[in-house]
């Protein structure tokens, strides 16, 4: 992995790859490199692009913040600064409604695997979606989706009364519309500031997958983590690439990135349960106190995801602007229900199976002399 002194120099120098007979592309995700987020979909992602291509792709990964600031991805991958980011839709709403009104049904799931796929699925085949990324220029080439959000607090917050008054730092808009009935303040900043948040007292708690008690070393500013589900994301691309340098790559160098795609998101979907699991084991190992939630608390969250399911479809018309939300909504719910039951009967720890059957499901309709290319 080569890393720029300064952004500037990106700019000067690195700001303009196209493809060539071995093409050099910028690659960036804001994750630090020892995250899931960037460890499976970029670190090791980008070896096994050049594996796959023989050399013929060599893309340059940045990793954290060294680059581009997490709200910065989606306009440096238009601009072409970078040619493929992660793209996280709820920091860029008015720009990816579409992606964002199906995020609304985060907090009503808690199967990371199911929802990854049909993530990918949905995002790859609805039209509707579809649109929305050639519209941004961009090409949508694989999901991500975290296993469902905790809470690390400063102090224990086990209950409703505990909660009360507490700013929760939160990612989109239902979770945040939750903590509020329940009685607490959302504060939507980046993933990267929790630390930052909990440490100066800012923040009183934080939403966010377990592995980031170990990865972002959140156990060392929040000593009480509550097992309390608050929802999990997958709204916008893991790989998001710049029209115009897709467009330009061989056929053969974009079937290449779709299969690269399809076994790095399994590698995700195995990897990151893994380290949200060993985390919380050692977290607790180092002093952190790990509750579950009492019913009160349990209680306000299956309550909230009832009356989420019957709230989805006016709310994405009326915050994202979506026509036929019905249709929408529905075939999200359908992608969800298809993966339950593809996954049902596969080992969700063998590589190559759940990797053989996304490449059956989600890539092999998909033409690459075609797919993003206008």
């Amino acid at each position: 992995m080569i890393r720029l002194l300064t952004t500037a120099s990106v700019l000067l120098g690195l700001g303009a790859a196209s493809a060539s007979a071995q093409t050099d592309f910028i690659a960036n995700v804001f994750y630090d490199a020892s995250s899931p987020l960037a460890e499976y979909t970029y670190v090791e992602w980008a070896d096994l692009v050049k594996e796959l291509s023989e050399g013929d792709l060599n893309p340059q990964v940045y990793t954290g913040t060294v680059l581009l600031a997490p709200r910065a991805n989606l306009q440096a991958t238009q601009d072409n600064v970078v040619q493929v980011a992660h793209q996280t839709a709820v920091y860029t709403p008015s720009e990816m409604p579409v992606a964002n009104a199906v995020q609304e049904l985060g907090f009503n799931y808690s199967d990371q695997v199911v929802a990854l796929l049909a993530a990918a699925d949905f995002s790859m085949h609805n039209p509707v979606q579809l649109k929305e990324w050639s519209d941004l220029g961009l090409v949508y080439l694989g999901a991500y989706a975290t296993p469902p959000y905790v809470l690390f607090c400063r102090e224990p917050v086990r209950n409703l009364a505990e909660l009360q008054g507490k700013r929760i730092r939160t990612a989109g808009s239902t979770v945040s519309a939750w903590v509020e009935q329940a009685g607490g303040v959302p504060v939507n900043v980046p993933s990267s500031e929790m630390y930052t948040g909990l440490e100066r007292g800012t923040l009183d708690c934080a939403s966010n997958a377990p592995n980031d008690l170990i990865d972002r070393s959140l156990w060392e500013v929040a000593k009480h983590t509550t097992l309390v589900p608050t929802g999990m994301y997958w709204a916008g691309p893991m790989w998001g690439y710049n029209a115009d340098f897709w467009a330009d790559l061989s056929v053969k160098d974009r079937g290449t990135l779709m299969e690269a795609s399809a076994r790095s998101m399994v590698r995700l979907a195995i990897g990151y349960n893994a380290s949200a699991e060993a985390a919380l084991v050692s977290a607790k190992e180092k002093g952190n106190t790990i509750y579950e939630p009492e019913q009160d608390l349990s209680d306000s969250v299956a309550a909230f995801r009832e009356q989420a399911l019957v709230n989805v479809y006016d709310l994405a018309t009326s915050k994202y602007g979506i026509v036929d939300s019905k249709t929408l909504i529905d075939d999200f719910r359908a992608a969800m229900d298809k993966w339950q039951t593809l996954l049902a009967t596969v080992d969700r720890q063998d590589e190559d199976a759940l990797t053989a059957l996304a490449m059956q499901e989600i890539y092999a309709d998909l033409d690459p002399s075609s797919y993003g290319v206008n």
